[in-house]
């Protein structure tokens, strides 16, 4: 697995199964065009993008360049890194035809040609001897009461509102998200403040 500073931004489901096979970051898909429309979506990136940096990793086809396009005037340009896939033709083998263009998108392609990529956009991190911040982890979200527990669905809701994120994250989702955007210790001096936010909602 390669570790990419950045979050990574695809297009559609199996783009980010392929590279969650290859990468270690977090992944975000646009589900196609959804993302232009999608409010709350556009937020949660322009987040990340100030956070870490995005690196937005889309298929070539004009599709995934519109894509590609309008994520570009939506944030600023200071926060992205672009990576190409190249126009390679064939079709995708869980399809029965090829695509309008006939490109294989970043699914279709091999690990070799995506890590070509990675590295012309020069987002292939350096080994660091520092020791690793402790994470936040699904456990934390249990025993802090977001999860598993009376009253868990309002805190949590709480707690995505606190930090401005989508509403619909899976806990998976939601653990990989706080270790971008905050730490451990400052998410433990959150934790209070959202309980204040919990309680008043719930006046």
């Amino acid at each position: 697995m390669i570790k990419i500073n950045q979050a990574v931004i695809v297009e559609g489901k199996y783009d980010k199964i392929k590279l969650s096979g290859i990468i270690d970051a977090p992944i975000i898909q646009t589900d196609g065009f959804g993302i232009f429309k999608d409010k709350e979506l556009q937020r949660f990136i322009r987040m990340l993008a100030e956070k870490r940096g995005l690196l937005v990793l889309t298929d070539s086809d004009s599709a995934g360049f519109k894509i590609r396009s309008f994520i570009g005037s939506t944030v600023d340009k200071k926060y992205i890194k672009n990576a190409y896939i190249p126009d390679i033709f064939g079709k995708e083998k869980r399809k029965t035809e090829p695509s309008k263009e006939g490109k294989l998108g970043v699914e279709g392609v091999s690990e070799e040609v995506i890590m070509q990529a990675l590295a012309n956009a020069g987002v292939l991190c350096e080994s660091s001897e520092a020791m690793p911040e402790r994470p936040i982890t699904k456990l934390d979200l249990y025993e802090y009461g977001f999860t598993g527990g009376e009253n868990s669905a309002e805190k949590r809701a709480a707690m995505l509102r606190f930090y401005a994120l989508p509403s619909r994250l899976t806990t998976n989702a939601l653990v990989t998200v706080l270790n971008c955007i905050t730490t451990y210790e400052n998410f433990v001096k959150d934790v209070e403040e959202i309980e204040k936010e919990w309680l008043r909602c719930s006046e």
